[in-house]
């Protein structure tokens, strides 16, 4: 609070110096050097949309397992979706079925680290390389999750996260781009501010591209600033947890843990498990005071996306039996021995 009331009072909440630091030490999180932070992850990842250059009429190859603002932003561009089926000891979307898809039409691929488990980067990377097409890594539920040593956001082109209330990070609202192309990285900060140059009086610009309001203000700035004093512990907490799960949820008859890729580091934004009989682990679980649930819907079943319907039959077998289960910074020692002791007794 001391740091939002100097913000409020000091006379300027739009964007401005305190948008700038947290640019600055977002990146140093990171390890990306351009980072452009904007309203949404979603904001982030329609500018990521542009910058590849997708157009109306032009297929982009997307998951159906996703938070639906993933495609429904695809959607916004006019580009036509193409689903790709998932990996079915992960969750994540499939790379061989991506290449499988690909088309003289392919703009771009969208690449989701679901519930934090990064995809299978290693993959996508000799994909991107091999057919000259952009990947867009939606990290938005896996802030601080890596690969090879390296956190996310430095493995492909663009690379969106986003801060909404509930993510690892959160600026209530908010998100960020990272792009390695520094050309492009210019143009996304014109992108997301009306096609203006801010380093310019407005007499001195001339708007050559067309730009939307996606920026983030010095009030949400500031909140992610106290965030990011404190996202080493807090991220560090989900990850806790989900290294217990992967421990003590190992071997229990009728559920099955996700494999995680070679060199990869989840950050947990979320622990799936597969179980036989799930509406039954749910209403168990439910009963004795355990939030799980099978977030999120799968895409392809609204209406919005009927044009892109395809048979995707691991995705139908894995919507049988995963399920999330509490992993967050708010579940404690005695919360998590309390859900692995439940899940023990059987459902």
């Amino acid at each position: 609070m001391p740091e939002l009331e100097k913000t409020l009072y000091s006379g300027y909440i739009a964007q401005g110096n305190t948008v700038d630091r947290f640019e600055k030490e977002l990146s140093s999180f990171i390890g990306c050097q351009n980072c452009v932070s904007v309203n949404s992850g979603s904001s982030a990842l329609h500018i990521a949309l542009l910058l590849a250059g997708v157009e109306q009429g032009d297929e982009v190859i997307s998951t159906p397992l996703t938070a639906e603002p993933t495609n429904t932003v695809i959607k916004q561009t006019g580009a036509n979706i193409v689903w790709a089926d998932i990996d079915v000891n992960t969750g994540n979307i499939c790379p061989d079925d991506v290449e499988r898809k690909i088309t003289n039409k392919t703009k771009a691929i969208v690449v989701v680290d679901y519930a934090g488990v990064p995809a299978d980067i290693k993959r996508f990377k000799e994909i991107e390389n091999k057919y000259d097409i952009p990947i867009i890594e939606d990290a938005a539920h896996a802030l601080g999750a890596s690969f090879n040593g390296e956190k996310l956001g430095n493995h492909f082109n663009f690379t969106i996260f986003s801060f909404q209330a509930i993510k690892h990070l959160t600026t209530v609202d908010g998100g960020a781009l990272c792009i390695k192309n520094n050309e492009l990285f210019e143009k996304a900060k014109l992108v997301r501010w009306f096609g203006i140059d801010k380093s310019l009086t407005r007499k001195e610009n001339n708007i050559e591209v067309q730009g939307y309001k996606y920026h983030m203000n010095n009030v949400n700035a500031t909140i992610g600033l106290v965030q990011l004093r404190y996202i080493e512990e807090v991220i560090s907490k989900y990850i806790e947890n989900g290294k217990y799960y992967d421990q003590w949820l190992a071997d229990i008859p009728r559920l099955e843990l996700l494999d995680y890729y070679e060199k990869t580091e989840p950050s947990y934004w979320l622990y799936t498990v597969k179980v036989e009989d799930k509406p039954s682990f749910i209403r168990v679980l439910n009963e004795k005071g355990i939030a799980v649930s099978d977030l999120h819907k799968r895409n392809d079943m609204h209406t919005i996306f009927r044009d892109s319907k395809s048979h995707l039959p691991n995705l139908d077998e894995y919507e049988k039996s995963w399920v999330h289960i509490p992993c967050g910074w708010w579940v404690e020692q005695e919360h998590r021995e309390y859900i692995v002791n439940t899940i023990k007794q059987g459902w």
